[in-house]
């Protein structure tokens, strides 16, 4: 398989499959002005999502559109990371999940913007606005929350404590992630982790939050195809209507 469209693949499903969780909280926020951000951040990200499998279709040249790859594509053949997967949970876990992978897609993102893919870089340059707000938005709710009660304070703790082990899988490369370092299309993974953590350790100063070890293990095969069963149940309620009535439109 080509290793662009298969990194293709993956800023592309990461970008659904958390689009997709997030659209399932719309109308169960704790307050209606979260309610409205966390469904307007799931709509930045399918828009993103459009873009990156819009060009992988292009580049397989095998007929398949964002449509196609979305919806009539079986969970080994997503290329997500596990930390988009995990359950909604808690307002903590659902905002400690968004704020490991902001933080991520955030220096992803701004190096993309240098790629020597044109394309690419292009996505980048129309997703980092995005990205920059989701970014802003989730450290600033990760630091009102770790800062707040004692009960907000400890379910924050425990959130970061139980998805430390599924933040770190995106920086573990691979022959894909590396051929498209020689390539020039994307960033080194040493200068992500070390922004990464740099940025985590800040806000979590702040939060009052103890940031668990970085050189804890890491699980890692999302990007291979490998899942948690979690991502078979997204995936049914997501592609539904597209496997039961095929080619349907509104």
């Amino acid at each position: 398989m080509d290793a662009k469209f298969e990194y293709l693949l993956r800023q592309g499903d990461n970008a659904l499959i958390l689009s997709q969780q997030l659209c399932q909280l719309c109308g169960k926020g704790p307050a209606l002005e979260e309610d409205m951000a966390l469904s307007n951040v799931a709509l930045d990200l399918l828009g993103q999502t459009r873009m990156w499998l819009s060009y992988a279709g292009e580049l397989e040249g095998k007929g398949r559109d964002e449509d196609r790859l979305a919806f009539l594509r079986d969970a080994s053949d997503y290329r997500n990371c596990h930390l988009v997967e995990q359950p909604n949970g808690s307002y903590a876990e659902t905002m400690m999940r968004q704020f490991f992978f902001d933080t991520w897609h955030y220096f992803l993102m701004d190096g993309l913007t240098r790629s020597s893919d044109l394309r690419i870089k292009e996505i980048a340059e129309k997703s980092i606005k995005e990205v920059t707000y989701h970014l802003r938005r989730s450290g600033d709710l990760v630091v009102r929350l770790g800062d707040g009660t004692d009960v907000s304070h400890a379910k924050m703790q425990a959130a970061a404590d139980e998805l430390w082990m599924v933040s770190g899988e995106m920086f573990l490369y691979d022959a894909v992630d590396n051929a498209m370092v020689e390539e020039g299309v994307a960033p080194p993974a040493e200068a992500l982790r070390k922004m990464f953590l740099d940025h985590v350790a800040e806000v979590f100063e702040e939060a009052t939050l103890k940031m668990p070890p970085p050189d804890a293990y890491m699980q890692r095969g999302g990007k291979q195809g490998r899942h948690t069963e979690r991502l078979g149940y997204i995936l049914a309620e997501m592609q539904f209507l597209q496997r039961a009535y095929p080619g349907a439109q509104w």
